[in-house]
């Protein structure tokens, strides 16, 4: 599996112009990754997130973005006997809002750079719950400020003769708080284009190593997509397709390669987006 992230790339929004997308996130698994790379049975369980994302063009080189979480879904079925048939804990549910990534980025570049370069700072909100639920075990949120610095680059190019396309690289560092350890964030990604640019097809490959440095929290279960010193190397593919020239609906499936203390289930996005950068 694979959270929602910023969309990658150097390139910026020129001033006032602005992409927007509301989309739907969610997750089912009744198996995890342990801390040695293993799966291992858990009780089924549920995180179903409402995203609203933003990037706004504050001047040509400077860009702010937002990705929130505006509701957030998290349950646990019942844990059943499979001797007896009877339920031994009851299930839970929890609603509340999620976490917020507050983002700026910055293009280091010029605008006829042959390889463009931006930097970023990503500032994630402990908006979300921590600890919820009858047993304090259900999470919308990991109850950290952490901060994250990224850089990226990327070019765009022509393939096929016709074809747009391009590719961007990045990797970032994230200190993060509350006991948590801090992470080395690391990706690519290549998009093209069909049908006069009314499709694009986007490939990525998303990596997060933990440096283990921190003291897990007792809340935080390895049944949980908030579990501290959790890695994955993920792969997703994502399907945009313009119905006019600035809405569209956007389709993405992530899942993970390997893993460590982290969900062992693919991830699905859907959502609708609103392009005003033309």
């Amino acid at each position: 599996m694979a959270f929602p992230s910023f969309c990658g790339g150097p390139w910026v929004q020129k001033k006032g112009k602005s992409y927007f997308k509301l989309s739907e996130w969610w997750l089912v698994f009744d198996e995890h990754y342990t801390s040695a790379g293993l799966k291992d049975p858990n009780v089924t369980t549920g995180v179903y997130n409402t995203f609203l994302y933003g990037e706004y063009g504050i001047t040509n080189r400077f860009t702010g973005i937002v990705s929130s979480a505006l509701f957030s879904r998290n349950y646990m079925n019942n844990l059943v006997s499979g001797t007896t048939g009877k339920t031994i804990v009851a299930g839970d549910a929890v609603n509340y809002l999620g976490d917020t990534d507050l983002g700026f980025k910055y293009q280091l570049s010029k605008k006829d750079a042959k390889v463009p370069m931006a930097l970023s700072i990503v500032l994630g909100l402990p908006i979300g719950k921590s600890a919820a639920g009858d047993a304090m075990n259900l999470q919308t949120g990991d109850g950290e400020f952490n901060q994250i610095i990224q850089f990226d680059i990327g070019k765009g190019f022509t393939v096929f003769k016709k074809r747009q396309a391009y590719y961007a690289l990045y990797g970032g560092f994230n200190n993060r708080s509350n006991g948590f350890s801090e992470e080395i964030r690391f990706g690519g990604e290549f998009g093209i284009e069909f049908f006069s640019k009314k499709l694009w097809v986007i490939a990525r490959v998303n990596g997060i190593e933990s440096m283990k440095n921190g003291a897990t929290a007792e809340t935080v279960t390895s049944t949980s997509i908030f579990a501290n010193n959790s890695e994955y190397i993920s792969y997703s593919v994502e399907v945009n397709q313009y119905f006019s020239n600035k809405i569209g609906l956007s389709v993405g499936l992530a899942s993970a390669l390997r893993g460590e203390i982290i969900a062992a289930a693919p991830s699905f996005s859907a959502g609708i987006f609103l392009d005003f950068t033309k």
